[in-house]
C-alpha cells in the first residue's frame, strides 16, 4: 500500500488516498480516536470512486462520528481501471432488456455480476490485509453497502468481517443465493420497496436465505435513489452495537 495524498476534513477526519497493487482507494480515520480503531469497508456501485465520492465521504463522516475508520477501493472495471469486456456487454444487454420492459434473464445477470464478484472479493481481502497492518487500525471489521453479491461473498469467506450492512438494490445470480446460506454474521439489510432496478421478491428470498441468526430487514418506500438519510444513521448504529 502506498499513500498518495492526505488532507484533514473539518479537523475531525484524516482522509488519505492510496494505491494497492495499482488499485486506487481511500482511507478515512477519525482524528479524535486513539488506539486501535474498528474499520468499516465501504462498498459502492461500479460507477467509479470519483463519481461516488460525495456519498462515500458522507458515509465515512457518519462512521467517524461513532469512532470508526472507513475505507474503500475502486472496483474492477470502474474509474480509470481497465474495462471488463464481458461485463460491459452484459450491462448493455441488461439496459436493452430494461428499456424494452423485458425481464433481465439469468444468463445476463450471471455475466454481469459473477465476474465482478470473482475479481473484487480477493481485492477487498488484500486491502483488508494492508489496512489492518496500519498503526491505529484494528478490528473488528464491518462491510457496508455496494453490490450486494460482493457483500454476500465477502461475508461468507472473510472471517475478519464481523457484521455487514447490505443494500438489496442490485440483480443477484442464483449461485449467490446458495452462498447466502453460509453467511452467519449479524446483518442489517436495506430494501427500497419500489426499486425500479431490483426485484422485490428476489430481495426477500435472498434475505430469507441468509444463515445469520441475527438479521433484520429495513424497507423504505421509494425508488433506488430514494434512500433516506435516516437509513445511513440506522446502519451506523447497527455497527456501533456489533463492532464495539
Amino acid at each position: 500500500m502506498r499513500f498518495t495524498s492526505e488532507q484533514h476534513l473539518d479537523d475531525t477526519i484524516l482522509e488519505r488516498e492510496f494505491t494497492l497493487d495499482g488499485i486506487p482507494g481511500i482511507l478515512w480515520t477519525p482524528t479524535s480516536v486513539s488506539g486501535p480503531t474498528p474499520l468499516i469497508l465501504l462498498g459502492h456501485p461500479p460507477l467509479g470512486l470519483r463519481r461516488m465520492y460525495p456519498r462515500l465521504v458522507d458515509r465515512a463522516g457518519q462512521a467517524a462520528a461513532e469512532g470508526f475508520a472507513a475505507a474503500t477501493i475502486e472496483l474492477p472495471g470502474s474509474g480509470d481501471r481497465p474495462r471488463l469486456p464481458g461485463v460491459e456487454q452484459a450491462r448493455a444487454a441488461m439496459r436493452r432488456a430494461m428499456d424494452a420492459d423485458e425481464p433481465v434473464g439469468p444468463e445476463i445477470v450471471d455475466a454481469l455480476v459473477l465476474p465482478l464478484v470473482e475479481r473484487a472479493v480477493p481485492e477487498w481481502r488484500a486491502a483488508l490485509d494492508s489496512l489492518l497492518a496500519l498503526p491505529g487500525i484494528g478490528g473488528p471489521v464491518g462491510y457496508s453497502g455496494g453490490v450486494i453479491s460482493i457483500g454476500v461473498r465477502l461475508a461468507a469467506v472473510e472471517p475478519r468481517v464481523a457484521a455487514a450492512v447490505l443494500f438489496a438494490g442490485s440483480l443477484v445470480p442464483r449461485a449467490v443465493f446458495e452462498e447466502a446460506r453460509q453467511v452467519t454474521v449479524p446483518l442489517h439489510v436495506l430494501l427500497q420497496w419500489d426499486d425500479e432496478g431490483n426485484e422485490r421478491e428476489a430481495a426477500l428470498e435472498l434475505f430469507d436465505a441468509f444463515g445469520s441468526k441475527d438479521k433484520s430487514l429495513h424497507a423504505h418506500l421509494g425508488g433506488h435513489a430514494g434512500v433516506p438519510r435516516s437509513a445511513g444513521e440506522a446502519a451506523t448504529r447497527f455497527f456501533a452495537r456489533h463492532l464495539k
